[in-house]
């Protein structure tokens, strides 16, 4: 079946000299993989290597068999074009983490419309504004809303929070804890949105434990989910330019 649809690039793999494999997630269908044959040596097809950077946004024309093997795609233009994403270099180091970070996370291959708007305007987001150093943090969070399991808020008061139930906790126990001072960043990200992350002042140190903490998280909650290799870069982008 052709389809007409938006699509957001996760990954994008070469195989064998002139080929790729495309990872995304669409808007009609989900999480699909495509093989572009040849595209790395075209120059004047309808596909160009330059269109499948992590996290680009795309209109593509695609054929879905959906029989579980790779799609193909006949068509693709950009139909968002970041101004500083790929130019800046610690908006960069994010979209890499953030591009393996979905990649890990998300693998339904069916049609969720608020998860693909969620995605497609936060990326937006991250694109225009200036001050995104916490925007990673509180985006993983945001995401486990869609994916099941963002935190119980019920008992928010409580001084621990126990990243194996999910949940907050008046006494630590043996599973992984939350505590201290990243317990009280925790909450604050909870309770605000994307315009008003810069208000939460942090040390790198305090920013890099809160992190490691939350791909944990996801480590926890999602099978065979694996901490992304690029989490080492985007730490040490953001110790020298953030």
């Amino acid at each position: 079946m052709q389809v007409t649809t938006k699509a957001i690039v996760f990954t994008a793999l070469k195989y064998g000299d002139t080929s790729l494999i495309v990872k995304a997630f669409t808007a009609s269908d989900g999480v699909k993989s495509y093989l572009l044959r040849g595209v790395l040596s075209s120059k004047k097809g309808k596909l160009k290597s330059a269109y499948f950077q992590p996290l680009t946004q795309l209109e593509i024309v695609a054929n879905h068999k959906n029989k579980g093997s790779l799609e193909s795609i006949r068509e693709a233009k950009v139909y968002y074009h970041y101004q500083t994403l790929y130019v800046n270099m610690a908006k960069n180091a994010m979209a890499l983490f953030l591009a393996e970070l979905l990649g890990n996370s998300i693998r339904e291959e069916e049609k969720n419309e608020d998860l693909f708007q969620f995605l497609e305007a936060s990326l937006q987001w991250l694109d225009v504004h200036d001050e995104i150093a916490n925007f990673h943090l509180y985006f993983m969070l945001s995401l486990t809303r869609f994916l099941g399991f963002y935190p119980d808020v019920y008992q928010l008061d409580r001084p621990y929070f126990d990243l194996l139930e999910g949940e907050f906790v008046a006494k630590e126990t043996l599973n992984p804890m939350l505590r201290g001072e990243n317990i009280y960043y925790f909450k604050a990200f909870l309770g605000t949105n994307f315009d008003a992350i810069h208000t939460i002042k942090m040390k790198k140190t305090n920013r890099q434990e809160l992190l490691k903490s939350l791909v944990l998280y996801f480590e926890l909650h999602l099978q065979g989910f694996k901490k992304p290799k690029s989490l080492a870069v985007l730490n040490e982008v953001f110790n020298t330019y953030v």
